[in-house]
């Protein structure tokens, strides 16, 4: 995959958040979205 451009949309994708629970960014579609991706310490996986 290609980088991503500073502007253009971002492509589809569903990833688990905090809690296990996977979350899609088309649950976000019409609002603004940050997306902040932490590394998690002593995760193992």
């Amino acid at each position: 995959m290609a980088p991503i451009e500073i502007g253009s949309e971002a492509p589809c994708f569903t990833l688990p958040n905090q809690d296990g629970k996977d979350i899609s960014l088309s649950d976000f579609t019409g609002k603004n979205v940050l997306i902040w991706f932490v590394p998690r310490a002593f995760g193992g996986n």
